[in-house]
């Protein structure tokens, strides 16, 4: 059984920084690709950012491009979002979720098999 648990979301002012991390339970996590979803009131959830099982491959939504970095600890069973230059926009909750995909890194949730709760992240303007 994987379990997976954010943390570091919270409220922050516009031009603020928050760095969420992502616990995992269970085997072989560094055999998988993961990602961070978000999902705001009355939308959908959307891709934020992927990574590869290794670290070597990164991918970003064109919105967080330039601003968010996501990164992983194998070690540590662990998987990062730092987020930098945060916008009113980027209020959402933020979700990790495990890559079902070995080789291609996805950008699709209907990939991602294993969700961790989601951690609140509210930008003030």
């Amino acid at each position: 059984q994987v379990q997976l648990v954010e943390s570091g979301g919270g409220l922050v002012q516009a031009g603020g920084s928050l760095r969420l991390s992502c616990a995992a339970s269970g085997r072989a996590f560094s055999s998988y690709n993961m990602g961070w979803f978000r999902q705001a009131p009355g939308k959908e959830r959307e891709f934020v950012a992927a990574i590869s099982w290794s670290g070597d491959r990164t991918y970003y939504a064109d919105s967080v491009k330039g601003r968010f970095t996501i990164s992983r600890d194998n070690a540590r069973n662990t998987v990062y979002l730092q987020m930098n230059s945060l916008k009113p926009e980027d209020t959402a909750v933020y979700y990790c979720a495990r890559d079902r995909t070995i080789v291609v890194v996805s950008r699709r949730a209907a990939d991602f098999d294993y969700w961790g709760q989601g951690t609140q992240v509210t930008v003030s303007s």
